[in-house]
């Protein structure tokens, strides 16, 4: 059922102009599936023009007409969920029932922002003299360039495709060669809902040659990015240097402090599925896990039984519960990691090795006290490796909290109304979530702070980013 995959641009399926392709890898069997188009400046500069055209015309359509098309490619995704699902799973390795989620996650953030696009009000100032009106009002800041990662085909890009289309932008969509297939799928359901030709393009190919050509056109307007800190950095630099908007979705390294005073199950059972969904590939995934002194075994004994329990094999098949790292790169990137942490002083519990020597499968992995200065308590795994420090007190375990220059995310459980208040305080995270798992809602804010990244992707905040104001008086 895996087809190559074609570029989208003004309005056509096509392959690249040099047609070069890249190849497509199955995690789980490491066979090529499949390939897709290689996009080089020819093309970007067709994709440029492109969507300059598509804005001057989406722009001038109505925010209630624009709500049904996005409301209309929802409901398309809804429909092709198994068939996108399952390619998903091919390209990407996670379990079909997570890719099947993800499908059906996108169209809930389309539909929100087809609803925001229709209440993105201006105002009127109250003048000084009888007869001026004075008018704030906010409008599509132009043409986009979206950046995302392999690790959400879809739910990376949906969030930037469709705040900029609730705007009244048109997009270019970089999306990941390595997962291209269902992201493709995603723009097929907006091109089939009836946006015009040129408001949404996508393109595949070298990343850092279509970022330095996008990022520096004088026609793009607006930079949305998802990936590492350090390539984050880079881009944000670039936009700077050309005032472009930019939008940073970037690494985290979330910690996971659970107080002694916690629920033991219900901390347990929400940590561990939050750290081994997509096989710990996720940017907001808790990694550090801060445990009060006198529920640490305890909590490491049960959180060990959880890991031990997962089903990891082809994301296809039936009871798989974990699926294949992404790409060789994560499996060297794990080995190493581990390798480090034993060296000082970790115990490994449970895991920490390759499984088989086909496909990209990790065991799920669980280490006890590294120390402070190794690999894996400053670096994100990016994997699944829980990390497990026993704390004494409050303090201590705010201090490691906020000790990395990461904001992205970060986990809290204590039976205290006091405590609970007091992180939501004190902790330096973009986003916190205590008791239960409450991040990544289509109408709640999705960002960080720090070396984590800048600006919102989610809730009403996210539209913001690809609006600007002007102000307008008259007599």
């Amino acid at each position: 059922m895996y087809q190559d995959t074609l570029l989208h641009i003004a309005g056509r399926w096509r392959p690249a102009a040099a047609g070069a392709t890249i190849p497509v890898i199955n995690p789980a069997t490491e066979e090529v599936v499949g390939a897709v188009a290689h996009a080089t400046a020819d093309d970007l500069g067709e994709a440029v023009a492109a969507a300059k055209g598509g804005f001057a015309t989406w722009r001038k359509v109505s925010p209630y007409e624009r709500s049904k098309v996005m409301r209309q490619a929802a409901a398309l995704m809804r429909e092709r969920e198994e068939t996108i699902a399952r390619l998903m799973t091919i390209e990407q390795g996670k379990p079909l029932s997570e890719a099947r989620g993800e499908v059906r996650s996108s169209a809930d953030v389309i539909e929100w922002f087809a609803e925001e696009g229709r209440r993105a009000y201006g105002r009127v100032i109250p003048p000084r003299a009888e007869g001026v009106y004075q008018l704030s009002l906010r409008e599509p800041v132009g043409p986009v360039a979206a950046f995302t990662p392999w690790n959400f085909p879809i739910n990376q890009v949906v969030r930037k495709l469709s705040a900029a289309l609730a705007a009244g932008c048109s997009i270019i969509v970089k999306a990941p060669e390595e997962t291209p297939a269902s992201a493709s799928e995603l723009i097929r359901a907006f091109i089939d809902a009836g946006t015009p030709a040129g408001v949404v393009n996508l393109a595949f190919g070298t990343p850092s040659e279509i970022s330095q050509y996008l990022i520096a056109h004088p026609d793009i307007r607006k930079i949305s990015f998802t990936g590492s800190t350090p390539v984050g950095k880079q881009l944000a630099a670039l936009a700077g240097l050309h005032m472009k908007r930019a939008t940073m979705e970037l690494g985290g390294h979330a910690p996971a402090i659970v107080f002694g005073d916690a629920d033991l199950e219900s901390a347990v059972n929400v940590l561990s599925a939050a750290k081994f969904r997509n096989a710990g590939q996720v940017c907001v995934s808790p990694t550090r896990f801060l445990v009060q002194e006198q529920l640490f075994e305890p909590f490491v004994e049960e959180f060990v039984k959880k890991a031990q329990s997962l089903k990891v094999g082809d994301g296809l098949a039936e009871g798989t519960t974990m699926g294949p790292l992404a790409n060789e790169r994560r499996l060297h990137a794990m080995d190493a990691l581990v390798a480090d942490a034993v060296k000082s002083g970790a115990e490994v519990r449970t895991g920490g090795r390759r499984i088989g020597n086909k496909g990209y499968f990790f065991e799920p992995t669980v280490i006890v006290k590294p120390s402070q200065g190794s690999r894996v308590m400053n670096e994100e795994p990016f994997g699944p490796l829980a990390i497990m420090v026993p704390f004494k007190s409050f303090d201590d375990a705010i201090h490691e909290a906020n000790r990395l220059p990461y904001g992205l995310a970060a986990y809290a459980y204590t039976g205290s109304t006091k405590t609970a208040a007091a992180l939501g305080a004190t902790i330096e995270s973009g986003m916190v979530t205590i008791n239960h798992m409450g991040l990544g809602l289509p109408e709640t804010p999705f960002g960080g702070i720090k070396d984590s990244g800048m600006g919102s992707e989610g809730g009403s905040e996210g539209i913001e980013a690809y609006l600007q104001i002007k102000f307008v008086s008259q007599i």
